[in-house]
């Protein structure tokens, strides 16, 4: 007889220490490197440390030039603003969505790699974007000569040539097969923009009714322009630290209880096998089978919304709901309230406070944890979920605080 053997649950080495942001804004027509540096810099402050502290680096999606906006700079640019000495770095774009930089800087801690991780990510869209309309932001749709190759050549044809019409897909086929309905997916943005007139550094703050969320222009059916993400300039950090090296820290450590990193589906935005969902499925799953926890114990959840159909399917996906029953979960936006059920994007998500691109949804989570949300703090939340990625795209964490 075999005995069973006990796998240690190796992110439980590592812990979020500080994090910092820069300012956020349309069109704040800066560096993108100064957005960064003043998000490390702010980061490493918050969590007690100097610069010498830290020997790890992590980012997503590194830097890259196109499309217009869409990463601000990259590991090499960081160490010689910052003068760091590293031991481990890493920054690209096939990660579990962009929190899988974070999942790479516990695994690197974990692993002895490094004990100071400094994560990051900054967007500069707004600005990159100027005064013209809002540009995809797949690379090679700035405009100009474009020879399509890969799976774009073959949704280009029929004019798809964003995550917005690939994500209306799913969000249609999920309609046509759960009876979901457009005043359902509207209370995703509808709690975003409550949750953002509490937060002074969101994007938009101006109140919205159902009635204008109907009436504005559809993008790509069923999604209208407020279930898309607002293009923003910012950039977020968070220290990632070995848990034995946090005594003596400013902060109490949050703790990282388990990560979901899995894709189990074809790796594509159009050939997943169940079109109601996508990888998030997967990632999920996989963090839950990491731990004890289950939804029930969740205080807080910050649920990526660059369209406001993913955010429904990784509520699905973590257990919140039922399969297919997103769309009378969020029915009346009362459970997702900030005194609902599952509070939900607590700082306005991607949808009103600004397109961070994940990274400002770990930040939100932290500071909830740390009960540093002013006017939107959730009373006493323990337990946080951050999750990032849609389509073949998917990563979260689980977060405690005081377990």
């Amino acid at each position: 007889m075999t005995e069973a053997v006990e796998t240690e649950v190796l992110e439980r080495r590592a812990a979020i220490t500080g994090i910092g942001q820069s300012d956020v804004g349309r069109r704040l027509h800066r560096s993108p490197l100064a957005l960064t540096v003043d998000a490390c810099l702010a980061a490493i402050k918050d969590a007690g440390l100097t610069r010498a502290d830290i020997d790890g680096v992590a980012t997503y999606p590194g830097n890259m030039d196109t499309p217009p906006g869409f990463s601000g700079a990259g590991v090499t640019e960081v160490q010689d603003a910052l003068r760091l000495e590293l031991n481990w770095y890493t920054g690209g774009l096939e990660l579990p969505a962009q929190l899988g930089s974070v999942v790479d800087a516990c695994l690197a801690v974990a692993c002895g790699l490094a004990r100071h991780v400094l994560c990051f990510r900054t967007v500069w869209e707004a600005t990159a974007q100027g005064d013209k309309g809002r540009a995809s932001v797949m690379s090679g749709m700035g405009g100009g000569s474009y020879r399509a190759g890969g799976f774009m050549q073959w949704t280009l044809p029929f004019g798809a040539p964003s995550a917005a019409n690939w994500i209306a897909c799913y969000a249609q086929r999920h309609f046509h097969e759960y009876g979901t309905t457009r005043r359902q997916l509207a209370q995703i943005a509808l709690n975003a923009r409550k949750n953002a007139a509490r937060n002074p550094k969101a994007i938009y703050r101006q109140p919205m009714t159902l009635e204008e969320y109907l009436a504005v222009r559809m993008i790509s059916s069923p999604l209208c322009l407020y279930d898309c993400d607002v293009p923003a300039d910012g950039s977020t950090a968070v220290i990632v630290s070995r848990a034995d090296s946090t005594s003596g820290l400013r902060r109490s450590p949050i703790a990282v209880e388990a990560v979901g990193t899995a894709i189990h589906g074809r790796p594509s935005w159009d050939q997943w096998d169940d079109l109601t969902t996508m990888a998030l499925r997967d990632a999920a799953a996989m963090m839950w089978s990491r731990t004890d926890l289950r939804p029930s114990d969740v205080d807080v959840a910050q649920l990526y919304d660059g369209f406001s159909f993913i955010t429904m399917a990784w509520l699905e996906a973590l257990g919140f709901c039922g399969k297919g029953q997103s769309g009378p979960f969020v029915e009346d936006g009362s459970r997702i309230a900030l005194d609902g059920q599952v509070p939900l994007n607590t700082n306005g998500g991607q949808l009103s406070a600004g397109r961070l691109h994940g990274y400002g949804l770990l930040h939100e989570a932290c500071l909830q944890l740390w009960g540093e949300g002013g006017d939107r703090q959730v009373a006493g939340p323990e337990v946080a979920v951050a999750a990032s990625g849609g389509g073949p795209l998917a990563g979260c964490l689980l977060l405690t605080h005081r377990r």
